[in-house]
This record gives structure tokens, sequence and C-alpha cells, in this order.
């Protein structure tokens, strides 16, 4: 990874170790919910939001809340349908696309066919698929944020948001 890329550990702490001869470990642990913080799970924001939540949704978004990897539909309903076998794999689409057109999750694709889903409030990071095994590495650096700053301010706009994609194989050892 470049100097200065730190992985993204999604559950564990923001981010873990971007690899070997980077320095000093930026780990910040997310902080527990407090009275003071408001609750920020799928289901709180959809009840904010004013979705009717079903026991299905529930389910729906409690598998989705829970996920580390990026899910894609079928994965979703096989993780769902372990849960509460009523759910049907329609029920799963509707409540996907109903969660992303209310901006609570955010379709993902990265060239494979599916689209997949993650949770719209995550922290910011970008992406990097491995063309090879499908894996999908996420990641923030500081010097690529500082980059697209500058290139948006220099061409005469204030950036509102960016999606960072990379595909790539392992390099082979030499």
């Amino acid at each position: 990874m470049a100097s200065g890329a730190r992985k993204v550990n999604r559950f564990r702490g923001r981010f873990a170790c971007g690899g070997p001869g980077q320095g000093a470990l930026d780990v910040q642990a997310r902080p527990e919910r407090g009275p003071d913080m408001p609750d920020t799970t799928i289901i709180a924001r959809c009840e904010a939001k004013g979705l009717r939540m079903t026991g299905q949704r529930r389910t729906i978004a409690r598998v989705l809340q829970e996920s580390e990897d990026h899910p894609d539909v079928e994965e979703l309903y096989s993780r769902a349908s372990a849960i509460d076998s009523g759910i049907s794999i329609a029920t799963v689409y509707r409540t996907v696309k109903l969660f992303e057109e209310a901006g609570i999750l955010e379709r993902l694709e990265f060239g494979d066919g599916r689209a997949r889903y993650e949770d719209a409030e995550r922290d910011h990071h970008d992406h990097l698929i491995d063309l090879t095994t499908g894996e999908v590495i996420e990641f923030v650096d500081a010097e690529i944020e500082a980059l697209q700053e500058r290139i948006a301010t220099e061409l005469g706009y204030e950036l509102r948001g960016h999606r960072l994609e990379l595909y790539g194989v392992k390099r082979r050892k030499s």
C-alpha cells in the first residue's frame, strides 16, 4: 500500500495498519453510544426517516448493519432467510431499494455485474478491488484526499463528495 494509506477496519476500530514500514499505527476506536450520542443503527435511521419497519425489514437492516463486507441482494437474502425463513428474495429487493432511495444504503458496482451495498453513513473510505479474487479492500489515504481537494479547487470547484475505486491484481513476488 502507498505511504500514508491505511486499511479501514469497519468494526474493530476505524483504521488498521496499512503495512510494514509505515510508522505509527493510527487506530481510532469507535466511541460507544451514550446519552449524548444518537443511535446510528440502520434501523434507527429508517425509523427517523419515517419508514415503516416490519419484522422482516428489521432483520434485513440488522444483517446489513452487521455485514463486514459489501453484500449483494443474493447474499443478503441468504443471510436474512437464515434468520427468518419467511423472508423472500422479493422482500429483500424491495427493502434494499427502499433503503437506497431513503439514503440509508449506498449502492456500489465493482464491475462484476452485481450491485453491492454498504451503510451510507459509514466514514469516508475508498476501495481497491482484487480482480483475481473479488476481494474488496477499504482504505483511507490523506495524500489522495488532499490531491482531490486541490484538483477540485484548481478547476474552480468546491468538492462535495467523491468515490475512488482502484482495480488490480496482486504483484508476483520476484
